[in-house]
């Protein structure tokens, strides 16, 4: 009855001890032998987060297509008592003990990069969903699903998990912050945009001995308390010795139009000798990379379909269950990557490595590792024999890519990806540059 309760490879990352442990910790372990014991029904939560688009039912069927003996497929019901039966904790447990950065993660001289930003998640338009989580109101008349805002640090380049937090929609990022300002340590970079530069949360980052990398809005009145080499200032925020760097950003598309920006960004990485103004400057777009994590996470799994659990405990279940199949996925990318140092993080394929483990799961391949450990296994030489292209450096309009409606939108909106040609100007004032880089 056990068989059933397995992860394909990914189970060698979240192992039988694994989720035993969480199980006793938590107070889900059944009190007597079931035919659906809590092991295989944790499994079955995480290999629903490999395959979003089916229901419990069809989910349990991939992971026993593969063995001898599947037994008996348990009715929609069993299931559903057998989730509530276990709860959110173990779940909650195990995304924990899986995030954080993986081995190996590259650094900028010496320092773990990673990125702070929110989300929202759509769950099914129930009574209990909408009464817990809420919904966005405007020009739609607030007719959308219930909504779940999500925040979550992700370590930029391998995009892997550090903290997430999620609830009700209507509590804005700014209010979640400091539930994963935990993650962090002296000797990592977090990266915010403008919704984060608030003198409280600068000084909770502070407190944690990682240094920050935020940008803020251009009116934001800074103290000028000295003036350094490279363009920057000196000032405090939240009592806290920052430097702020004003600079002009002009982005040519194709060779033809050109786009300018302002941006000020505050750090408290004070020595401009060590962390040159451009160089923060140019640091500073890799911000995006948690923009792609959650492209992986709502388009690439999930499909941008709406989740399936009706209640809120059984959405908590699931978005944890989610969390923690993407955060062992990343893992196993990884370990892959360390065998190529000269492959980036960012050229590994998360599609790839998707649907190489749905195949594992399937196939109930790899379970038990052999007595030679494999830290590549078969999802890490499907990701390392066909990496993704070199990044090239590419503009589009921040624009809502699926409408609510599906009639046209009025107007025309260029869709177009074009190559683009970036140039920074560290601003010593409105007026002037000191420093430029093509």
């Amino acid at each position: 009855m056990f068989a059933p309760g397995h992860l394909g490879e990914l189970t060698q990352l979240v192992p039988f001890e694994m989720v035993d442990a969480v199980l006793a910790e938590t107070g889900g372990r059944e009190r007597r032998l079931r035919d659906l014991p809590s092991r295989v029904v944790v499994y079955l939560l995480l290999a629903a987060g490999l395959f979003a688009e089916l229901g419990y039912r069809q989910v349990w069927a991939r992971p026993t297509s593969g063995l001898e003996e599947p037994g008996a497929v348990p009715s929609s019901s069993a299931l559903a008592q057998a989730r509530r039966r276990v709860g959110v904790a173990p779940l909650k447990a195990l995304f924990e003990l899986l995030a954080g950065p993986p081995a190996g993660a590259a650094r900028w001289r010496g320092l773990l990069v990673c990125a702070l930003d929110g989300t929202t998640m759509s769950v099914p338009d129930s009574e209990a969903n909408l009464a817990r989580y809420g919904h966005q109101s405007g020009s739609h008349g607030g007719s959308g699903y219930p909504l779940v805002r999500v925040l979550a640090v992700v370590a930029c380049g391998t995009r892997a998990l550090l903290a997430v937090t999620f609830g009700p929609f209507k509590t804005g990022e700014i209010s979640y912050a400091p539930q994963v300002l935990g993650c962090l340590r002296a000797g990592m970079l977090l990266l915010g945009d403008r919704n984060f530069a608030v003198r409280h949360l600068v000084t909770a980052i502070a407190v944690t001995g990682a240094d920050l990398l935020i940008r803020c809005k251009n009116s934001r009145a800074s103290p000028r308390q000295a003036r350094l080499p490279d363009g920057s200032f000196v000032s405090t925020m939240g009592g806290v010795t920052v430097r702020v760097i004003d600079a002009e950003i002009v982005v040519t598309l194709s060779g033809t139009s050109r786009h300018t920006g302002r941006y000020r960004l505050i750090t408290t990485l004070t020595d401009h000798r060590r962390y040159p103004a451009l160089d923060l400057v140019t640091l500073y777009h890799q911000r995006w990379e948690i923009e792609t994590t959650y492209l992986e996470l709502k388009s690439t799994t999930l499909g941008g379909r709406v989740l399936r659990s009706r209640t809120p405990q059984g959405v908590d279940q699931e978005i944890f269950a989610l969390l923690t199949a993407y955060q062992a996925l990343r893992l196993a990318m990884a370990d892959a990557a360390l065998a190529r140092p000269d492959l980036p993080a960012d050229r590994a394929s998360f599609t790839i490595a998707l649907h190489t483990a749905r195949d594992q799961v399937i196939h109930a391949a790899g379970i038990i590792a052999d007595s030679v450990i494999d830290l590549i296994g078969k999802i890490g030489r499907a990701v390392l024999a066909d990496p993704l292209p070199a990044r090239r450096v590419r503009a589009s309009p921040r624009i809502v890519k699926r409408a609510i409606s599906k009639h046209r939108a009025k107007g025309q909106v260029d869709r177009t990806n074009y190559r683009a040609a970036i140039a920074i100007d560290v601003l010593t004032d409105p007026d002037s540059t000191t420093a430029q880089s093509p």
